[in-house]
Parts: structure tokens; sequence; C-alpha cells
């Protein structure tokens, strides 16, 4: 797959502050989960994109994110395919271990999730966003729904498009973690009436007949952070170099996954080996290539489907992106007062280390380091004002608001 070769840091070499830029450690296992946006980790380690920079990836698939989250921070796992707010939230103290320095090193990808609801609901006519309002607020039992860790992007977009349609996620309905590949059984089984993952599973819901789509999370956040190369700060100040080139490789294989049509066509043939996603091709293919079918007789070209490099757009570690999901966590309870939203920011987001990355592999940098979005609620964020951002929702659980208490 691999058609830049000869590629390597003797191109264009850097002086870095100690003179040399060959990578500290030159075997790095890093962790992933079967998802079709770890796809520009797997090209890189299998495509002989990080071999001229003397590094060889060691991919090790994971059962959870939870258990991804505890090989991280233990440093089993020398970096990872990552949620964005896994990161955030072990940084912070409330991931569910110790609070560890973390690092976000790039963003891997950008939209690309979906809510799926079930057959059950479909049959009651719950197919719309208004019809599911209608169901929760007047039906006697609470409907499940899926994430895919406590402070993950699936719960973020789960809580924020439930919210967004006058559902309240921590009182109108309940939530529960399942990993992502068990989502398609938990559904078959009744167990859960709908969930929100990444790709190929709310596809392969749709495909085996045992759901249907009901929103993807760009129509939620067109263009909105996903997963990210993540690690601990001190795997970044003990190898420096080799974070840096780890970058380099990964940046150079999510170029290539979108240097053409044929180039997402053979990473979908990649992914669908027993090793990475052990899908069925035609589960991982489609929604990677944009085309979607919800399993309602909707079908479209998606303008924001997955994407992986957009000329670096994708990539870099924009200080907004991780101060808008502790807006999140403070908004739903997680944090019970305002962190320095953009000192943990500027704390997390490895900006200089990856704009030496991306300028040695010829990738513009030059974007500024937050953008502005508007989000399906009509609002507008840009990181200028998080806390009061985080405050301005109809419904919330931050407990300073005296009309809504956070659970306990």
């Amino acid at each position: 797959m691999n058609d830049s070769a000869g590629s390597g840091p003797a191109r264009d070499p850097l002086a870095w502050v100690h003179g040399s830029d060959a990578p500290e450690k030159s075997s790095l296992d890093l962790g992933f989960m079967a998802l079709s946006d770890c796809a520009s980790l797997v090209v890189a380690a299998t495509q002989g994109f990080a071999q001229p920079y003397g590094l060889t990836l060691n991919l090790k698939r994971q059962s959870s994110w939870a258990n991804l989250r505890d090989r991280l921070v233990s440093g089993e796992l020398d970096a990872a395919h990552s949620l964005y707010g896994l990161i955030y939230a072990v940084h912070l103290g409330i991931g569910g271990v110790a609070p560890t320095d973390m690092a976000v090193l790039m963003g891997l990808n950008q939209n690309g999730q979906s809510i799926n609801l079930s057959h059950g609901l479909q049959a009651q006519g719950v197919t719309t966003p208004e019809a599911l309002d209608h169901h929760v607020h007047q039906s006697r039992t609470k409907l499940t729904f899926a994430q895919t860790f406590p402070t993950g992007t699936h719960a973020m977009w789960l809580y924020y498009w439930l919210a967004s349609q006058g559902i309240h996620p921590l009182q109108d309905v309940d939530s529960v973690v399942v990993p992502p590949p068990q989502m398609v059984a938990h559904l078959q089984a009744g167990r859960i009436d709908g969930f929100c993952a990444g790709e190929p599973w709310a596809a392969s819901a749709v495909k085996h007949n045992q759901g249907f789509t009901l929103a993807t999370s760009q129509t939620i956040w067109p263009n909105h952070p996903e997963k990210v190369l993540g690690c601990t700060q001190a795997f970044v100040d003990q190898y420096p170099n080799t974070a840096r080139v780890l970058v380099m490789a990964v940046l150079e294989a999510s170029r290539f996954i979108e240097q053409s049509h044929e180039n997402r066509r053979s990473t979908a043939q990649l992914l669908s080996a027993r090793e990475y996603l052990d899908a069925p091709l035609d589960c991982i293919e489609p929604r990677l290539l944009g085309h979607y079918d919800d399993g309602l007789g909707n079908q479209w070209q998606d303008p924001h489907a997955l994407r992986f490099f957009a000329n670096g757009e994708v990539n870099l570690p924009y200080l907004c992106d991780g101060m808008w999901f502790m807006t999140q966590f403070r908004r739903w309870g997680l944090l019970r007062e305002d962190p320095d939203y953009l000192q943990v920011a500027r704390q997390v987001q490895q900006l200089d280390l990856y704009r030496q990355a991306a300028a040695a592999v010829h990738v513009s940098a030059s974007h500024e380091d937050t953008r502005s979005s508007q989000l399906i609620d009509g609002k507008i964020w840009d990181g200028s004002d998080p806390a009061a951002y985080a405050r301005s929702f109809r419904l919330h659980a931050l407990a300073d608001h005296p009309n809504r208490q956070a659970r306990r």
C-alpha cells in the first residue's frame, strides 16, 4: 500500500534541541480498539511508514476502553488509539484511575460515529427524534442506551444529542457501558434499546437487521474531534524523539489513506482482517467511503464522513477540542468545579511536538490553535469562554444550579 517509499528523517533533517532526531526507543506497543477509526495506526504499522524512522510498531488490540486505559497508564502500552475524553478524564482524575499527566500527540480522525436504535423501537414507530422524545416522556419504562466509556466521546455525543432533543440523558433514560464490538449482540438480546459507537458496529447492526441509524455524530458537530493518539506525559518526556517520529509516521499514513479512493478501499480490506476489526468488508467499506444506509430505506453520500487527514486539519491537536470535552464533563456533573480549561489543554495538547513532526513530513500546521464550530443546537463553540459555555445549556447536571442536581 505504501507508495511513498524513501520518505524518512534524512529527507528533511531538522536540528532538534539535543542534536539528534533518532528515536530513543525503537519498538513501541500501540493499543487500539476494533474500530474503523484505528485505520491510520494500522496502516502506519503494517505498510512501511514507520521503518524509515527507525520504528517498529506492535499493534495490541484491546477488549475495552477501560483495559486500554489501564495499560496506557501503567506503561504496558507506549501510546494508543484513544478516546479524547479518556485522556482528559485520566489527566483530571475522573477517569477511573489515579490522576496521571496525559498527552494528546495528534488527532487521528473526525466524524464517523453513530446513534442506533433497536428494531423494537422501530416497530413502535420511534424512527425520528421527535418520536423518541415523545416515547421517552410518555413511557413508564426507561429506555437503556449504551455508550463505550463513561467520559468517552460516545457518551458525550449521546448525551449532547439526547439533550438537544429535550431528553435529559441522566434522568430520562438509563446509560450503560458496553465495548464497541459487543453492541450488536446487546441490541439483539434486548439488553439495550440503542447505542452510540464507532464504525463498523453501527453499520453492522443495520447490515444484520438488528436496528437502524437515527443520527450520525457529524450531524451533532460537523468535523468533530474523535480519536487521538494518546500517551502519558511521562512517555513524551522520556522519549521526545520517539514521540515525534511516531507522529510523523502516523501523519504519513493518514495522508496516504486519503490520497485516493482506492487507498480507502485497500484500507478497509486491511482493517477487515481478524487481528484488527475481524468484521466483514461490507460492514466496513461503505461508511469508510461515506456511503450511508440507515436501515430505514434512506441512503446518502455523507459530506462529513469519517476522515483521517484533510491536509492536516484533522490532525492538529486544537486547544479548543480538548477544552470542549472538559465543558461537557462540567455540564454533566463529572467535574464539580471549573478547571483552568486553557491551562489544562495547553498541558495535554502537544502542539509544539506536533508542529515539528508535521513540518518534517511537509504537512501544513499553520492552522490556529483553536477553531469555531456550530453544533446541532445552534450553539457556537470556539473555546473563548468555556466556563460560560458549560453553564449555557438548558439541560445539565451542574451541582451549583438549583434546578438540576448532579448524581452523587
